[in-house]
């Protein structure tokens, strides 16, 4: 037994009372826990040993990863649409988006997704957020692979963070972000990437169609109050995923 204002308490009977409390949900059904963003952190570290892998084999070392000749592993990883269609490499629609060409490129990604991936896999869930994650990178990669230039090589995790920006935009309301925050950041990446050379255009509007679009499946039109249930949302996002496979099908059978 356990002393209380009034009383004792039994210690079975408080962890089953403790138990059948639910826990609060967000708006896209998502529990919310009182823990650290374990998805953004173990993808910033994946980014980072990527880049420190390919930092230590490359003949320019740590600050020009993509010199000439490559790394083995950047040469294998980085997305080349020629490689893809001709050699069947289409691992590396997944595997470009964790190689990054130079420090100010990873530095500026990992920023950008530490600023977005907590709030937002917080609002999201570990596996709602790690989908739109990976479905946004995908998603870029196939906008490359589909109407890019076919021997230009490409990297970055910006496609998936575009993604991210894109399904934050699509649920700002319901989940309770601050929209001016929001916009202000997602314009001042557009101009950017419309203003910079070397950006992949077509990964930044690739991923964040997607996010936009899983951000869609996961929490319906933003003026309807309805949860969608997790069944819909699975549905939803694997009919996202059914899109971008169409879209690398579609470019393929017609290269």
């Amino acid at each position: 037994m356990r002393p209380a204002s009034v009383g004792f308490h039994c210690p079975d009977d408080v962890e089953s009372g403790a138990r059948s409390v639910r826990r609060p949900r967000s708006a896209v059904g998502a529990r919310l826990l009182d823990s650290p963003p374990f998805v953004t952190i173990t993808l910033i570290a994946l980014n980072v040993l990527a880049y420190v892998y390919t930092g230590i084999q490359s003949v320019s070392g740590f600050n020009d990863p993509a010199a000439s000749p490559p790394s083995s592993l950047f040469n294998r990883w980085e997305l080349v649409p020629e490689f893809v269609h001709g050699d069947s490499d289409y691992y590396q629609l997944l595997t470009s988006a964790f190689l990054h060409a130079n420090l100010l490129h990873i530095a500026s990604n990992m920023l950008a997704l530490g600023v977005i991936g907590p709030p937002l896999e917080a609002l999201l869930g570990r596996w709602r957020f790690t989908s739109v994650y990976l479905l946004a990178a995908l998603g870029g990669s196939a906008a490359i692979y589909a109407f890019g230039n076919s021997i230009g090589p490409t990297v970055g995790a910006s496609g998936a963070i575009f993604g991210l920006f894109g399904a934050a935009l699509l649920l700002v309301r319901k989940l309770g972000l601050d929209p001016q925050w929001l916009v202000g950041i997602v314009v001042l990446n557009f101009v950017l990437t419309f203003s910079v050379p070397g950006i992949s255009k077509l990964g930044h509007l690739g991923g964040f169609v997607v996010g936009a679009l899983a951000g869609l499946a996961l929490g319906g039109l933003p003026n309807v109050g309805r949860r969608v249930p997790s069944a819909i949302q699975a549905a939803g996002l694997a009919g996202v995923a059914a899109l971008v496979l169409v879209v690398v099908a579609v470019r393929t059978a017609t290269w």
